[in-house]
C-alpha cells in the first residue's frame, strides 16, 4: 500500500494559520479571562507584557479588566511552561503546573552541587509551611532555608523551594499602575483549591488550538517537556496531519483556522517576551531567519512588532505625565503605506493603554 504524502503548508500559510489562533488577524471581542485561556496563558516575566499581549489581541481591552481578574483571583502569576513566568487562569494553574513538575525537578538537578546535604522532603515541607502562614519574599524563603542548611548555596534554595512548591506570586504584584515586590504563597492557598493536573493529551490539544499547526518538537520547545511523541500518537487518529517545507510532519486540530496565505495580516505591538516568538522550535512560520537575533541584546528582550505577520521590528515606550512617545525601529525599509499603518496601530495601542496620555509616534533607532 502507497503511504499518501501529506499536504504541504508554507511558511506563509503557517503564519496566517499561527496568527489567526493567537488572535492577531483581528481584534477579538473576547473577555480577558477567555483569551488567558485559550492563548494557555500569557508571558509575564515583566508585570506589563500580559496586559500590551491583549491589548493587541482584544478589541476594547482595558487594562484594568486584567487587573480586576487578579485582584479576584481569576488568574495569577506562577512559573510554568519553560521555566518562566506566565500569567494563567486559577484553572490553568492548577493544571498546568502539576504537569509540567518533571520539568521543574530537571532545573533542581541543575542546582544540584549546591544542595549537597540537603533534605529535599524537609525543604518542600519548611517552605509550604512558611508561605501558607503567609506570602513570603523570595529572601524570607531563603534565609529561613539558611538557618537549615547554612553551607547550602543561596541561591540552590531558593530555585528548589520555586521548583517543588506550586508558588503564585501574590497581588498587588503584576497589578496594572500598581507596585509590589514578590511575595510568594502556594496555588492551593491563593486559589482555594486542590490541583487538577491536566493529562499530556489534553496539553496537546490546548497547545494545538493556540498554536497549530505544529510538530512534537515544536510543543516541547513550548512546553519545557520531553517524551511528548506517545500522546501525539494516541490523538493522531483525532488530528489532521501536514508537513511543511523541510518535511517536517505537523499536527492540527481538525476544526481550527487555516486562512490562506495571502489573508492580510495588519500590523501589530506586542511586548517583550510574547509567546507568539518563543513557542515553536522552527520560529520561521513568524521570525525571518535574518532577524532571529534582531529581538535580544545580552539578557534585555525587546518589544516587537509584525508587519505582513512577521517579525518586523523593535519598539520602545516612553512616557511623561501626559504624552506617550512610541519609537519605532524597523528592521529594513517600509513603504509609506505600511509605515501609516503601524503610526495608526501605535495610536491605537496607546488608546487602549494610556487612554489619558496623548501618542506620539516616530521612527529611528534606539
Amino acid at each position: 500500500m502507497v503511504s499518501q504524502k501529506k499536504p504541504v503548508l508554507s511558511a506563509r500559510a503557517l503564519n496566517r494559520a499561527t496568527l489567526a489562533r493567537q488572535l492577531l488577524l483581528r481584534r477579538t471581542p473576547m473577555p480577558a479571562k477567555h483569551a488567558v485561556s485559550h492563548l494557555v496563558g500569557l508571558q509575564a516575566q515583566n508585570t506589563k507584557p500580559p496586559y500590551y499581549a491583549l491589548a493587541a489581541r482584544l478589541e476594547g481591552f482595558r487594562p484594568e479588566e486584567l487587573s480586576a481578574l487578579m485582584e479576584a483571583r481569576e488568574v495569577a502569576r506562577i512559573v510554568t511552561i519553560r521555566s518562566t513566568i506566565h500569567t494563567h487562569t486559577a484553572d490553568d494553574v492548577l493544571a498546568l503546573r502539576p504537569l509540567v513538575q518533571a520539568a521543574r525537578d530537571r532545573e533542581v538537578g541543575v542546582f544540584r552541587k549546591g544542595l549537597v546535604g540537603v533534605d529535599l522532603e524537609r525543604l518542600t515541607a519548611i517552605s509550604r509551611e512558611l508561605v501558607e502562614e503567609r506570602a513570603r519574599t523570595p529572601k524570607e524563603i531563603r534565609e529561613a532555608l539558611l538557618k537549615e542548611w547554612p553551607d547550602a548555596d543561596p541561591l540552590a534554595l531558593t530555585v528548589a523551594a520555586r521548583c517543588l512548591l506550586p508558588l503564585v506570586q501574590v497581588t498587588p504584584r503584576g497589578l496594572w499602575g500598581r507596585s509590589g515586590q514578590v511575595a510568594l504563597t502556594t496555588a492551593e492557598v491563593w486559589l482555594g483549591r486542590s490541583a487538577e493536573p491536566a493529562t499530556p493529551d489534553e496539553a496537546v490539544l490546548r497547545y494545538l488550538a493556540a498554536f497549530g499547526p505544529a510538530s512534537v518538537k515544536d510543543m516541547q520547545t513550548w512546553s519545557g517537556l520531553t517524551r511528548l511523541r506517545d500522546a501525539f500518537e494516541r490523538l493522531r487518529p483525532r488530528l489532521l496531519t501536514f508537513q511543511d517545507a523541510y518535511g517536517t510532519e505537523l499536527f492540527d486540530l481538525p476544526d481550527a483556522p487555516r486562512p490562506g496565505p495571502d489573508t492580510p495580516a495588519p500590523p501589530r505591538f506586542l511586548p517583550e517576551f510574547d509567546n507568539l516568538l518563543l513557542s515553536h522550535a522552527d520560529r520561521t512560520r513568524v521570525v525571518p531567519k535574518e532577524y532571529k537575533d534582531r529581538t535580544w541584546k545580552g539578557n534585555q528582550a525587546y518589544r516587537t512588532f509584525l508587519v505582513d505577520g512577521f517579525l518586523a521590528g523593535v519598539w520602545r515606550l516612553e512616557e511623561t505625565k501626559d504624552r506617550a512617545t512610541v519609537t519605532v525601529q524597523p528592521f529594513g525599509a517600509l513603504t509609506r503605506e505600511r509605515r501609516a499603518a503601524l503610526e495608526e496601530e501605535a495610536g491605537r495601542t496607546m488608546t487602549a493603554m494610556v487612554p489619558e496620555k496623548a501618542c506620539e509616534v516616530r521612527f529611528g533607532t534606539f
